[in-house]
């Protein structure tokens, strides 16, 4: 069974004038920044631990499909709305 890590990003994103929130850049933590070119699905997603709710979106970033994840953080932060992830396989 494969075992992942969470690894916290950048991304910039718009929001459209539903509220629906669209990831358009994903900055990585050497600083390198790939722009989005779709999102292809999007779904509820409890987060790895299970203690935070979120949302899974399903982009591609040069021609590949990745998972995108955004943590919602609710009441724990008042100015945070949340944080975006992905997840890293471990080594092993």
């Amino acid at each position: 069974m494969q075992h992942y890590i969470k690894v916290y990003v950048k991304v910039n994103s718009d929001f459209d004038s539903t509220g629906y929130m669209l990831p358009r850049t994903i900055t990585w933590l050497d600083g390198r920044t790939f722009k989005i070119e779709a999102v292809k699905d999007f779904r509820p997603a409890s987060t790895l631990s299970g203690h935070h709710s979120g949302d899974c979106y399903t982009v591609v970033i040069q021609g590949e499909e990745k998972h995108l994840f955004f943590e919602k953080t609710g009441n724990l932060f008042t100015a945070r709305t949340g944080r975006w992830y992905v997840e890293k396989p471990l080594a092993g």
